[in-house]
């Protein structure tokens, strides 16, 4: 079975797009957030628009598993 990118609905701080991230590649998510917060000054802002952009395209892990069912 395909695994595909799902917002994270038990493991969020914002919308669980990291959260999301770390369980489907077996990441730690505190690393995660610790680099994406690092990495957001280090890009003038620019990963935050990519952020907002991941929270609205991205599905909730409840809609990944009801596409699967």
């Amino acid at each position: 079975m395909k695994k595909r990118l799902y917002k994270s609905t038990s493991n969020k701080m914002l919308s669980g797009v990291l959260g999301g991230i770390g369980e489907q590649y077996d990441i730690d998510t505190s690393l995660l957030r610790i680099l994406y917060a690092v990495g957001i000054f280090l890009s003038s802002g620019f990963l935050l628009l990519v952020y907002i952009v991941a929270a609205l395209i991205i599905p909730k892990d409840v809609e990944v598993n009801k596409e699967v069912e």
